[in-house]
């Protein structure tokens, strides 16, 4: 069984697939041919925000949205330590600090409450991250960043198709960062991103930096990046464009049904609040000796992953930036997440067969 199947999923799309990526071919405009500008017109739709600058991963997306704020050495940004390096990555290599504030225990989001305690004079941005495909909550974050003039960037690299109070994740704030990884909700078949704003200047400033800094050819305004996402893989998503809101309802109603068959085993659930929904980027819960689960799992053929096993403060390269060290819900978190297979082409009986085999393991 695989853990994510982008077998199937391809094998739904692939005359469209072949069809788009025959047409860049044929025009040879590999990078920033037609399809991009096509991309970035249905992402803009898709979420509502204004604009939509694709770039070469999830990963430049931040940094180049960062770029774009003005974000210098010494500035503090504050996110979460329980995320992939990326989130605090980029911050570091524009000689910023970051600046971690714990998680909720039950949604392992950025914890909201604890956000205005850490903000000094040198705070530019808030940084949450939309993890495990549900949104952070960004409505008082929002309101905190007016209070005291900053920016917020959403991660939101697991939850492209998610909703928050009726509004696209990736619309919810100055800006919005997502990543077309191929195991993302919506993937291309390489590294891709892409970055949403509503703010013209600050569009143009991240279509400047993505080629490196040119405000026209030749003519750098700004220091920049080679971020542009290849029109190939471009082709990609407009593809799978196509079936993606029959995939959104289908990730729903699969992580609604896991949370059925897991009723009373003994396995604690993500909470997931009730103005939001969650595309299950990764569909996580919690259990207790997972390391002894996971291998019950595996004798079985069931796949499963742990997002994350040592969160940021713990790593070496940003245990500096940790302060006092004491973020006891992502320590927490980290020791018992773990993610089952997950994906929109998942069938029942695959899905029964990892819940079955999760409450044996688990018995």
């Amino acid at each position: 069984m695989p853990f994510i199947d982008l077998a199937s999923q391809y094998q739904a799309l692939k005359p469209r697939i072949a069809e788009r990526m025959q047409r860049v071919l044929d025009h040879g405009q590999y990078i920033m041919g037609p399809e991009v500008a096509e991309l970035e017109g249905q992402l803009t739709a898709f979420t509502g925000a204004r604009h939509c600058i694709t770039v070469a991963s999830g990963t430049e997306a931040l940094l180049i949205a960062l770029m774009a704020q003005g974000v210098k050495p010494g500035d503090e940004v504050i996110t979460t330590p329980f995320t992939f390096a990326a989130t605090a990555e980029v911050i570091v290599l524009l000689g910023a600090v970051p600046v971690f504030v714990d998680i909720e225990p039950d949604t392992c989001n950025l914890d909201g409450s604890q956000v205005e305690a850490r903000i000094t004079p040198r705070t530019r941005a808030i940084m949450p991250v939309s993890l495990y495909g549900q949104v952070a909550d960004m409505a008082p974050l929002n309101d905190i960043a007016t209070r005291h003039g900053l920016t917020v960037i959403e991660d939101a690299a697991q939850s492209f198709g998610a909703t928050y109070q009726g509004r696209r994740s990736g619309a919810l704030s100055t800006f919005g960062c997502t990543s077309f990884f191929p195991s993302k909700p919506l993937g291309c078949y390489g590294d891709g991103g892409a970055i949403f704003t509503s703010d013209d200047a600050l569009a143009q400033a991240c279509r400047e930096i993505r080629v490196h800094g040119q405000s026209a050819r030749y003519t750098h305004t700004r220091v920049g990046v080679g971020g542009r996402m290849d029109t190939l893989q471009c082709a990609v998503v407009l593809a799978k464009l196509e079936r993606f809101g029959w995939e959104l309802q289908r990730r729903a109603e699969i992580g609604a049904r896991y949370a059925a068959l897991l009723a009373g085993s003994g396995v604690q659930l993500l909470a997931v609040r009730p103005d939001r929904d969650c595309v299950w980027g990764q569909y996580t819960v919690f259990v207790d000796g997972r390391a002894d689960v996971q291998a019950r799992l595996q004798a079985q053929g069931i796949p499963t992953a742990v997002h994350y096993p040592k969160p940021l403060h713990r790593q070496p390269a940003y245990a500096a930036f940790s302060g006092d060290g004491h973020f006891p819900h992502s320590d927490a978190a980290s020791e018992r997440v773990m993610s089952l297979p997950m994906s929109a082409d998942l069938t029942e009986a695959q899905q029964d067969r990892v819940a079955q085999t999760l409450r044996q393991a688990l018995a």
